[in-house]
C-alpha cells in the first residue's frame, strides 16, 4: 500500500478530486500529516469517516524504525533508519548557531565510489522514494519536539547522490517546502551534488530557490579523477560551464565542499588553484574537516593545516568558511554506521 507521504499537496488534492472528495480537504490532511504529525488516520478529528475510511483503503501513515542512534558530545545525532523492506539508512541532526538542520540521505547506497567516502562501500542498492525521504526529516523532527524546536534546516547530503533520484528528490523537497507541509523555506534547502552535469542543467531550469552545494574537493582534473570517479565522465571545464549556466539562470550563490584531506588536498598548491577556479564567480567554499573512516587511508589535516589553509583563500580574496568539527566522536561519516551495522 502507498505512503501518504509519497503525495504531494496537488497530488493528494488530485488524488480527492478522484474520489469525488472536495479537494479543500488536502490542506487539512496536510496539517494533521506535517503539523500536528498524527500517526493514525483516525486521529484527524476535522475530517470525515468516509474520508478517513477512504485514506486507510488506499494510503499507509508510514513510519521508520530506529535502529540505531547515536550521540555525540556536541550534540550531534546520526540515526540509522530501517525502511518498511529492510532498507538501512542513515540521517543526522546537527546542531548550529543559527539552529538545528537535519541531513537526511537520497538512497540506499551509493554507485559514486568517491575514495575517501563510506557511502560508496555499500553500492546502491535503490532509490529512496519521496516519501521515504520526507519521513528521515518527519523522524528527526519528531525527536526535537521532545524539548519543544524546530527543525530549521535539511541538507540533501546523506548517502546517495541526489541527482541520480532527481524526481522523488525534488518531489519530497516541495513536500518538505510547502507551507501545509513541515514548512522549511526554500533558503533553508540545499541539494549537494558530487557533479552529476544533466542533473545541475534540469535543476537550473526549474528556478527553484533552493542552495545547490558542489562536492568539489579537488581543484584539478588530475587529483579530482583519483579521488571522485565522476570527474572523469564530467570533467571540472564541464561542470564549471554547467554551473555558470546554472549561475545565469538563478542569482543564487553556489556552495562549493571541500574535506581537508591531510597530504592529499590541504597545500598551498590547491588554494591557489581554488582562487583561480572561483575568480569571478558568486560562490564560497565550505572547508570541513574529513571524518575518518576505518577503511580508507584518508586523514583529516591537522587544525593548525586547516586554519592556514583558511587563510591562504581568504587572503586572496576567496569567501570562505570553515565548518566546524560534527560529531567526530560518533559513526559521522556518511554511511559508517549503516556499513558497521551491516558488518
Amino acid at each position: 500500500m502507498k505512503s501518504i507521504y509519497d503525495l504531494s499537496l496537488s497530488d493528494l488534492q488530485e488524488y480527492l478530486v478522484s474520489k469525488n472528495l472536495k479537494p479543500f480537504h488536502a490542506k487539512q490532511i496536510f496539517r494533521w500529516l506535517y503539523d500536528k504529525r498524527i500517526t493514525d488516520f483516525d486521529e484527524m478529528s476535522d475530517i470525515s469517516k468516509k474520508m478517513i475510511e477512504q485514506l486507510k483503503e488506499d494510503f499507509v501513515i508510514e513510519s521508520l524504525a530506529v535502529r540505531d542512534l547515536q550521540v555525540s558530545k556536541d550534540g550531534t545525532k546520526k540515526f540509522l533508519f530501517e525502511m518498511k523492506d529492510g532498507a538501512l539508512v542513515e540521517s543526522v541532526l546537527m546542531i548550529f548557531d543559527y539552529g538545528f538542520s537535519a541531513c537526511v540521505s537520497s538512497q540506499v547506497g551509493c554507485n559514486m565510489g568517491c575514495s575517501f567516502c563510506a557511502s560508496g562501500l555499500l553500492k546502491k542498492q535503490r532509490d529512496l522514494s519521496s516519501g521515504e525521504i520526507v519521513c528521515q526529516a518527519l523522524m528527526i523532527q519528531n525527536e526535537l519536539d521532545k524539548d519543544n524546536e524546530r527543525l530549521g534546516n535539511i541538507v540533501v547530503m546523506g548517502t546517495g547522490e541526489p541527482f541520480d533520484n532527481y524526481d522523488n528528490v525534488m518531489k519530497a523537497l516541495s513536500i518538505i517546502n510547502d507551507p501545509f507541509g513541515l514548512m522549511i523555506g526554500s533558503r533553508h534547502i540545499s541539494i549537494s551534488t558530487c557533479g552529476v552535469v544533466p542533473g545541475i542543467r534540469r535543476f537550473g531550469k526549474e528556478n527553484l530557490q533552493y542552495n545547490l552545494a558542489i562536492s568539489l574537493h579537488a581543484p584539478n582534473d588530475e587529483l579530482r579523477s583519483k579521488l571522485m570517479p565522476i570527474n572523469r565522465a564530467y570533467p571540472l571545464k564541464e561542470l564549471f560551464s554547467a554551473l555558470d549556466e546554472y549561475s545565469d539562470n538563478n542569482n543564487l550563490r553556489l556552495t562549493f565542499e571541500y574535506l581537508l584531506l591531510k597530504g592529499v588536498n590541504d597545500s598551498k598548491k590547491e588554494a591557489d588553484e581554488i582562487r583561480q577556479l572561483l575568480k569571478g564567480r558568486n560562490a564560497y567554499i565550505n572547508l570541513i574537516p574529513y571524518n575518518k573512516v576505518s577503511e580508507k587511508e584518508f586523514e583529516t589535516s591537522s587544525d593548525e593545516n586547516a586554519l592556514r589553509f583558511y587563510d591562504l583563500l581568504k587572503k586572496n580574496g576567496v569567501a570562505v568558511t570553515l565548518r566546524q568539527k560534527k560529531g567526530d566522536d560518533i559513526d559521522a561519516a556518511c554511511g559508517q554506521l549503516r556499513a558497521n551495522k551491516l558488518k
